[in-house]
């Protein structure tokens, strides 16, 4: 009986824990902590952690409450940039090892296995077709094998995930598969044509990992060694046709990707038609405000619009006087800096600027410190006494800075006599190229 009863007490806790994500990382020197989120289309929600042990393991059990989907570990920081996606289906436990040196691998768990083993082996047939047309070769029947075997392994791991989690990427990433023999100029609009095909947007699956948002950044990013913007326009504006009508939130997701991307690359005609034709409507739909205001900061930053205004004082003949950036009539070019007393980078860029502009006559500089306090500054800005000094306090939260859309310090604005964007320099060397 004591046995009997042991056993029941024991019942809830088999069934509350039944399955577990298991890992080892290596150098485990290099790695403390793992976080387990779940993800859904819009979002990721915390689930759990675990530290590491010394050889670098970890164990975290899935509760009763954890449903079959697309689940995220995070391992490092910045969390965005380490993290990667596993499929958890609710009945078997998973694991893996992930090392610098040989990256991720599951050594548990069909379903991730099955979905590892076949990016594998569709890179390997990729990677021939690729040779094929690197050698320039003419071999037709050679050719259409290797079609064949692309073919023959989309149908068997199409047949062997039927009923899987990991089906809905396979049946996704279906590939484009030749008929006949076609040159690479033919081969390769045909794969840009139907790289989206089998994608099914309204998949929540789909919506909640990575691979979604992969897809969609290859076919505008990846699949053109040159693209114009007139290319661009056309690639954006075809996936927002071939998501369709509806699926607002997967949309701006998507968009906002894109956007960011173009505003990295530094291509503000892009961004901003990105902003212009889609995404300024899908943030009025999804009343995402803070996403809205990003890209009007962006838009009414870009070179060729005028700065935004903002008030500030000059000594005029041995007097301080009040007036305004746009009020000013001293010099034929303005260099707008943002800067920090306790940034190390604007502290040895401040320098370089001062020497550039040493005999500049015709340029004014206007130095805005992002502070938290007055004092450091203040001892500061007596190294630069041809600098018009504005003193920004709150930081991060000052209106200045936001209305410039400033993400870091130092950054430049060089404006022209009528206070217009003519450009933004990354940092000295760069301003000193565009005065030449």
């Amino acid at each position: 009986m004591k046995k009997l009863l042991l056993l029941i007490a024991l019942i809830p806790s088999f069934i509350v824990a039944q399955h577990t994500i298991n890992g080892v990382f290596s150098p485990a020197e290099d790695y403390t902590y793992v976080f387990l989120y779940q993800a859904t289309p819009t979002s990721s929600n915390y689930i759990n952690r675990a530290q590491l042990g010394e050889d670098g393991r970890f164990s975290i059990p899935f509760d009763s409450t954890s449903t079959p989907g697309i689940y995220k570990i995070v391992y490092a920081l910045p969390p965005e940039d380490n993290n990667f996606d596993f499929i958890y289906n609710g009945k078997e436990s998973v694991a893996f090892s992930f090392s610098v040196d040989s990256g991720l691998e599951f050594t548990s768990s069909n379903e991730n296995k099955l979905w590892a083993s076949y990016i594998n082996s569709m890179e390997m047939v990729n990677r021939t077709i690729s040779n094929f047309y690197t050698q320039e070769s003419v071999d037709k029947k050679g050719y259409l094998e290797i079609i064949k075997t692309l073919s023959d392994t989309q149908r068997a791991y199409e047949e062997s995930s039927k009923r899987t989690l990991s089906s809905v990427f396979i049946n996704a990433n279906t590939p484009y598969i030749p008929s006949e023999f076609e040159d690479l100029s033919t081969y390769s609009k045909n794969l840009k044509r139907t790289y989206l095909e089998h994608v099914d947007f309204e998949n929540p699956v789909l919506q909640s990992s990575d691979f979604l948002v992969d897809r969609v950044m290859a076919y505008i990013f990846g699949m053109s060694a040159n693209t114009s913007n007139d290319d661009y326009k056309t690639d954006v504006d075809g996936l927002m046709t071939i998501i369709g009508e509806g699926h607002v939130d997967i949309k701006t997701i998507l968009f906002e990707m894109i956007w960011r991307r173009f505003k990295s690359m530094e291509n503000p005609e892009m961004a901003n038609y990105v902003t212009d034709k889609h995404l300024l409507k899908l943030t009025e739909l999804t009343k995402d405000d803070a996403l809205k205001e990003q890209l009007l900061v962006y838009k009414n930053n870009a070179t060729g619009n005028k700065a935004s205004n903002f008030d500030l004082a000059i000594t005029k003949n041995g007097e301080t006087v009040n007036t305004s950036l746009h009020d000013l009539d001293l010099t034929t070019q303005y260099l707008v800096i943002f800067w920090s007393s306790t940034c190390g980078h604007c502290l040895e860029e401040l320098p370089k600027i001062k020497d550039i502009l040493a005999d500049k006559k015709d340029l004014t500089v206007i130095a805005i410190g992002l502070e938290d306090e007055a004092d450091n500054w203040q001892k500061m800005i007596m190294d630069y006494q041809s600098f018009i000094h504005v003193l920004g306090l709150g930081k991060w939260d000052n209106p200045t800075s936001d209305a410039y859309g400033v993400e870091s310090t130092p950054s430049f604005f060089l404006l022209d006599k009528d206070k217009t964007i003519v450009a933004k320099p990354y940092d000295a060397a760069a301003l000193k190229a565009i005065l030449k």
